[in-house]
């Protein structure tokens, strides 16, 4: 059930002050009879039915105009709903960009060049689909929410660079925020693609308990390891390199990242070279193509009138017995 003006809820003041103002007029009345001198042999009399009666009046007042209160609130439930196959996806690319990413392993440039190469290629097929991105290196952030506008994102994706957050892998925070970007979207069309080439050594929640949050929302995770077993060089400033420097993708990350990928129904992906990146990038592409069943509900039933009716009738109960059985004169 939802309400269809649930701002008409504040009304219910009203009510609540028209009740007061009753009980504040029954504590404050004046004697309802004259001081006479006490008359012993009658007793006590006991007030009969038609006094007690008098005090319903104000409660089907209250009830009344409550009840009235929440036929304007427009209580709805679904009327019209299918199920719907729908193509579009929802994809956050979460790109880490620390000091690592400079290896000259991946040719030509290093591997943060070829990553905004192919990921820009893949935001470019994804038409009719909204895509995000993330980066991270010691922190998290938002570069791009999801958008439809794709041209917009490849020219965001070509200005990321290394140094634009502290150094460092959160991987565990980049999937945190892009779950935040995702939880109230349809979860079944749904996917985070992560690329990196490290370990986590920073942030807080770790991969693991990213995992744990994306599996409870029916996320899928894809994950991606980018390095050549034997890493090249790193370069510094463009011109200098040094050789045999370069982090390298252990066999033991590798473990943290498929198990993030096992966890949520995603895969995990080796890339050890620009090739291989770009067909990561293309089987990922393909398995985000299949179609997602989705509710969808198209009308729903009003369920005013169920509050208004009885609302009309306490009234109009109101109205008679005030003006019959327990009309009262000045």
């Amino acid at each position: 059930m939802r309400l269809g003006n649930p701002f008409a809820l504040l009304l219910l003041a009203l009510p609540l002050w028209a009740a007061w103002r009753q009980w504040a007029a029954r504590r404050d009345a004046p004697p309802g009879h004259l001081a006479l001198p006490a008359l012993p042999f009658l007793g006590e009399t006991p007030a009969g039915p038609r006094a007690a009666w008098m005090r319903l009046l104000p409660v089907l007042r209250v009830l009344a105009l409550t009840l009235v209160v929440l036929a304007l609130a427009r209580p709805q439930t679904p009327k019209d709903v299918r199920d719907v196959r729908v193509k579009s996806r929802n994809v956050i690319l979460a790109l880490d960009i620390s000091s690592s990413m400079k290896a000259g392993d991946f040719q030509p440039g290093n591997r943060l060049f070829v990553a905004r190469r192919v990921v820009g290629e893949f935001v470019k097929r994804r038409q009719n689909d909204l895509v995000g991105l993330v980066i991270f290196a010691g922190r998290a952030f938002l570069q791009a929410p999801l958008t439809p506008d794709l041209d917009v994102l490849q020219q965001t994706v070509k200005r990321v660079d290394i140094g634009l957050l502290p150094d460092g892998t959160a991987i565990g925070t980049a999937l945190a925020l892009s779950l935040n970007q995702l939880k109230n979207l349809p979860h079944a069309a749904s996917t985070i693609v992560l690329i990196t080439d490290g370990a986590n050594n920073t942030g807080r929640p770790t991969p693991a308990q990213a995992a744990e949050a994306a599996r409870a929302l029916g996320v899928r995770v894809h994950t991606i390891g980018v390095s050549t077993a034997d890493t090249g060089s790193i370069a510094l400033n463009g011109v200098w390199k040094v050789g045999n420097t370069a982090a390298r993708l252990t066999s033991a990350d590798e473990v943290v990242l498929r198990r993030v990928s096992d966890r949520t129904g995603g895969r995990y992906f080796r890339a050890t070279d620009p090739d291989a990146l770009s067909g990561v990038m293309d089987q990922i592409d393909k398995l985000e193509r299949t179609e997602v069943k989705v509710s969808e509900t198209r009308d729903y039933r009003e369920l005013f009138v169920g509050f208004l009716i009885p609302a009309l009738a306490l009234l109009a109960l109101d109205i008679v017995l005030g003006a019959t059985r327990l009309r009262s004169l000045p």
